[in-house]
């Protein structure tokens, strides 16, 4: 490979600056394509004379919960295979992720993440040409920004 890729463990946190989120957990999984993000009250609706998608991150429970509803005039339609194998209309947004102090524009999925672990989950699609996965690690850049703060 002609660039060197940066090692990510099996989960680490991230800042979504365009939501207004530092060090959400986030779930690596090569065996995803796309990111997804926590969501409910995903519905599109008529605002300032556009179309935009409405959504609120998290669930109440969630110690970083605001119950903010986030507005994105921005958004497309996608059919998205579940980690059960059933196919989902979903909605597609791009923002920002920081990891490892840099910023990538990245498109995540909303859905109801309840059920699971992490609130967020980055796909093969993210971390593809940017990142090398070892297992035997977690929270590299959380760590690493920490230290940095010290």
């Amino acid at each position: 490979m002609s660039q060197s890729l940066t090692v990510i463990g099996r989960r680490d946190r991230i800042d979504l600056p365009g939501l207004g989120f530092r060090n959400l957990k986030a779930k690596v999984d090569t065996g995803a394509f796309g990111c997804a993000i926590h969501c409910s009250r995903i519905e599109v609706a008529k605002r300032d004379g556009k179309m935009q998608l409405s959504f609120v991150l998290l669930d109440p429970d969630h110690p970083l919960y605001v119950d903010e509803v986030h507005w994105a005039e921005d958004f497309r339609e996608k059919k998205v295979k579940s980690s059960s194998g059933a196919a989902e209309h979903r909605y597609i947004i791009t923002t920002p992720v920081v990891i490892f102090g840099k910023r990538f524009n990245t498109d995540f999925s909303l859905t109801d993440r309840s059920d699971m672990k992490y609130p967020i989950l980055l796909g093969r699609k993210f971390l593809r040409k940017r990142f090398l996965v070892d297992v035997r690690f977690r929270d590299l850049s959380y760590k690493r920004k920490r230290k940095k703060v010290q």
